[in-house]
């Protein structure tokens, strides 16, 4: 439900894990913009604030001064790898064997399927579910497969792009579709995707790995991005073989085409399956070409290490030695309900926390590495303008039921309380209520 514009309003006691010190704060907003971010040295108590746990969704509406009470309050986070056309198509396909392979043989035999209302309904459905547990800003990739005829392959794009116009109050989704290059249709694929760039897409994605020819399936795909002066995200390396290393073509492109902070490569699962030295050679060369870079956790550790036994490859990038190294390192939600990922809500923080345990970032000096891979990192890997609570930038901003970092990773609050574009858009509250049977001589701190 979107409220009437707020033009002013103003919140003491907000916990910001991401500021220097992660202290208490006080806030206000004027025409949907930060005016002023002061920090507190403790909690202010005001009669004039209202306790945000005290309001409805009605009365918060109308609130011009609140009081978060110690709860944390992070800029809306950034979604940066997503599927929002495949979403909750789960019951439409399945992936018996679990693999990637099958998961993409299976998906592209039902897409024509499809009609555009249906792949638009999903859409809405997921970018909004992502926006209620506190994501403003989405790229998704888009399925493409024009090896299946242009109308089938241009419905996608058209259901995206109605479906971003249906939701942009709500949030904004940047547009990234999976052009499969095959040399036999170039001219045609070139028309198609000249096409969708005029048409408003944002980006040119793919995964060149599963391509008939890798490296000219990457040139062609900077060919597109230089030409439209778009950026480019690529899926690269899912998979465990450790022979597989499209990155490396990828980084001279980069440097080639000068493309430094332009380039995003998803997944690169077959780094962690390979030699030590050799894991080091690409990732020393990544930080140097400018490119940034997505670890998928839960469909990566879904998906990969089906051919193992016993010591079973999970699939995850090297995050630590990619961070260390100097490589903006983003995690993202992938897939959600589908055959590539049977699970999934697109709730960062449940990201996060699988982040956490598959990267071993679980120590509390991680917490604010796990928070910006969340939303400062993939902001900068996405290219989003004046993102962040600070003075003069847009106030989009998620509020949870937490009084630190680690608490959030610990208690995944369902209480949260969404702020975009000038107004709350979302609100929800978890209330537990015991029944008699829990006697009354026991104390039970909740």
């Amino acid at each position: 439900m979107v409220s009437a514009m707020l033009a002013d309003l103003e919140a003491i006691n907000a916990r910001l894990p991401l500021a220097q010190g992660g202290g208490l704060f006080k806030l206000t907003i004027k025409d949907g913009k930060w005016s002023t971010v002061e920090a507190q040295e403790e909690i202010v108590v005001s009669d004039g604030h209202v306790p945000i746990s005290k309001l409805n969704f009605e009365e918060l509406r109308t609130a011009r001064e609140i009081d978060l009470q110690g709860r944390v309050l992070l800029p809306g986070f950034v979604d940066v790898h997503m599927h929002l056309d495949k979403a909750y198509s789960i019951t439409h396909v399945r992936n018996r064997s679990g693999t990637l392979l099958e998961a993409i043989e299976n998906y592209r035999s039902v897409t024509p399927t499809f009609s555009k209302e249906s792949i638009r309904e999903r859409i809405v459905k997921a970018a909004l579910r992502a926006a209620s547990f506190g994501s403003l800003t989405l790229r998704s990739h888009l399925d493409v497969p024009f090896h299946l005829g242009r109308e089938v392959a241009m419905r996608t794009v058209e259901a995206a792009l109605e479906a971003r116009e249906m939701v942009k109050d709500f949030v904004d989704i940047q547009y990234f579709p999976m052009y499969f290059y095959d040399p036999a249709q170039e001219r045609r694929l070139t028309d198609f995707a000249e096409e969708t760039l005029r048409m408003g897409i944002d980006g040119i994605g793919g995964a060149p790995h599963l391509a008939p020819d890798p490296e000219a399936g990457i040139r062609w795909a900077f060919q597109l991005a230089t030409g439209f002066d778009r950026q480019i995200d690529l899926h690269c390396d899912e998979s465990d073989d450790p022979e597989l290393k499209t990155i490396d073509v990828y980084c001279d492109q980069v440097q080639l085409h000068g493309y430094s902070g332009r380039a995003t490569a998803g997944h690169l699962c077959s780094l962690s399956a390979m030699a030590q030295k050799e894991a080091d050679r690409l990732i020393a060369k990544m930080a140097e070409a400018g490119i940034g870079a997505v670890t998928l956790p839960a469909v990566n550790l879904y998906l990969q290490g089906r051919g193992d036994q016993g010591n079973v490859r999970r699939g995850l990038t090297r995050v630590k030695e990619l961070m260390k190294a100097g490589v903006p390192v983003a995690a993202a939600s992938d897939n959600i309900q589908d055959p590539f990922h049977p699970f999934g809500r697109g709730d960062m923080l449940q990201i996060g926390l699988i982040t956490a345990y598959a990267a071993h970032l679980a120590g509390e000096e991680d917490i604010v590495t796990l928070l910006k891979m969340l939303t400062n990192l993939p902001a900068t890997i996405a290219g989003v303008p004046e993102y962040g609570v600070s003075a003069g930038n847009p106030a989009s901003f998620v509020v949870f039921d937490g009084m630190s970092g680690e608490e959030l990773f610990q208690e995944l609050p369902a209480t949260r309380w969404v702020y975009n574009k000038t107004r709350w858009i979302y609100a929800s509250e978890l209330k537990r209520q015991w029944t008699d049977l829990l006697s009354s001589a026991v104390t039970v701190s909740l």
